[in-house]
């Protein structure tokens, strides 16, 4: 395979990069951002942009300073990140939901000169101050009357004039944090360039036009809609429905309905949420023209329940925050149920065996090696990380895939979740996925644990679709179904039933919960 590398000038900035295509194009009267306050055009945008930036510049904020933002994914929000890009500032997005101790670590970490937060934060981060160990300002959005910088007081302050500066393609831009499946989070930091790609899936695979409407139902600051949305998005010169507050499947119906966006971007939990509570029947999830899913695999039972209530198919890519885009995908010309897709023409993968071997053999499973443009430069302040997962132009993505005759892509799950029971790999999303096929189960996930002969066994964990009284039927259905359709090293020596498998906001299961339940367990036996 041939990598397309895109062509980078020597000087460049990445806040120019998100809305300059739509600009150049003549597009600043149409309709950037439709959030639940406002529709903002995009020179409306682009003005309020140079705005926050020209704020940010007048208090002292120099290039690769951090700025984080606790925000409600919303207008005002966008123009914020573009303008800290503009003035060659990091921007940081970060989940002002988040537990104390994780807002303190990454307030800490990054040395965040400008918090952005909404009115109600305010309380919560004032009771943090003394613990931040770096001189650090609060801007407030929303009603506020207290003594830190009100954010409309702070934009009606300021000029609109371009603010933009000249940056090196490989200067700092923008960090995203992980969202956690393995427990303290981490910072991917990106560069400038790393924009420039990012709409190449929207534009070249899903054929997105001006004037389309996107509708992410994760938040901004995960890497998944913040690529797809805010930046493929803009670049494409669409139109982003953002909205505040969690998503819940009840607020996403009535968003389909009122906007009628082109295309969904979600993940498989919430798919299957919409799919249960009745919502993804409305006559506007018919109309959809692209559905979109990542963040997980995506199993055949509910591609196909998905397709039968809507008539639309979901289109399954993978990415990760490092990678910042999709770099294997399903699209309208060429899907597959049940496969993660093909790699996209701007990336390479390669698989490697326990040896470093590389793998060339359809059907063998292996860890993923990728190249590609949008790929994050180092975790910050971890090292030994960095080390272990960049290696020149390749980053390790800790994924086990395998490929077959016709190039269409597996994924098997993280590596550091593959099973190896009596010396041979299993892969646990092969036996969740087998799991999911019975009616009565809505979530499953198979774990590795210790047994009481030393050697190791499956657990797997079963959440029901709703509360039961015969646990032992339903685990014996499922048992049933597993030994006539799996190897019988794969199936699980033990089923346990659960009230909630544990995830992340984006859908990820967290499976060291898991392991420490079972570690809890133990002890109390």
């Amino acid at each position: 395979m041939t990598l397309q590398q895109p062509y980078i000038e020597s000087a460049m900035n990445a806040g120019d990069e998100i809305l300059g295509p739509a600009l150049s194009l003549g597009l600043g009267e149409q309709v950037a951002i439709i959030d639940g306050a406002e529709t903002l055009t995009y020179s409306g945008l682009d003005q309020r942009a140079n705005r926050f930036g020209n704020a940010l510049r007048a208090r002292g904020v120099m290039p690769e300073a951090r700025i984080m933002f606790l925000l409600e994914d919303s207008a005002d929000l966008a123009a914020a990140y573009i303008g800290t890009l503009r003035i060659g500032a990091v921007a940081i997005a970060y989940n002002r939901m988040a537990v104390e101790r994780d807002l303190l670590f990454t307030i800490n970490e990054s040395r965040a000169s400008f918090l952005l937060v909404e009115a109600d934060t305010v309380a919560t981060i004032e009771a943090l101050l003394p613990k931040i160990q770096h001189p650090c300002s609060l801007i407030v959005r929303g009603q506020y009357n207290g003594d830190h910088l009100p954010l409309q007081t702070v934009l009606e302050e300021s000029s609109s004039t371009p603010v933009s500066i000249s940056m090196s393609p490989d200067d700092m831009a923008f960090w995203i944090y992980t969202s956690g499946t393995t427990g303290k989070p981490k910072a991917a930091v990106h560069l400038h360039h790393d924009v420039i790609v990012s709409d190449l899936h929207l534009r070249e695979n899903l054929r997105v036009q001006p004037g389309e409407k996107i509708l992410c139902t994760s938040k901004l600051f995960f890497a998944y809609p913040l690529a797809h949305g805010l930046f493929a998005g803009l670049r494409c010169g669409a139109t982003l429905i953002l909205f505040d507050g969690w998503p819940t499947p009840e607020r996403t119906g009535e968003l389909v309905a009122t906007h009628r966006p082109d295309l969904l971007f979600s993940v498989p939990t919430f798919y299957r949420k919409l799919l249960q509570g009745g919502i993804a029947e409305g006559d506007a999830f018919k109309t959809i023209r692209c559905c979109v899913s990542a963040g997980e695999q995506l199993p055949e039972t509910l591609f196909s329940e998905w397709q039968a209530t809507t008539g639309n198919p979901i289109y399954e890519g993978i990415g990760t925050t490092e990678t910042l885009i999709l770099f294997i995908v399903n699209k309208p010309d060429a899907y597959k149920p049940g496969a993660s897709g093909r790699v996209v023409p701007w990336a390479e993968v390669r698989l490697t065996n326990e040896q470093g071997e590389t793998i060339d053999t359809p059907d063998t499973p292996g860890v993923a090696w990728l190249r590609m443009p949008s790929v994050c430069d180092r975790y910050w302040n971890r090292q030994d990380m960095t080390r272990h997962a960049f290696s020149g132009v390749w980053y390790r993505t800790g994924d086990i895939f395998s490929f077959d005759a016709q190039g269409w892509w597996y994924h098997q799950g993280r590596a550091d979740h593959m099973l190896k029971i009596s010396g041979q790999w299993v892969s646990p999303s092969e036996i969740e996925c087998c799991a999911l096929t019975v009616a009565d189960i809505a979530e499953a996930a198979a774990v590795e644990a210790p047994n009481r002969e030393g050697s190791t066994q499956i657990v797997l964990f079963l959440e029901p679709k709703q509360p039961i009284a015969d646990h032992q039927a339903l685990v014996q259905q499922v048992r049933e179904t597993l030994r006539n359709q799996l190897a019988h090293f794969k199936c699980p020596q033990d089923l346990r039933i659960i009230d909630e498998v544990p995830r992340t906001a984006t859908g990820k299961v967290q499976k060291y919960k898991l392991q420490q339940l079972l570690e809890e367990n133990v002890s109390a036996s």
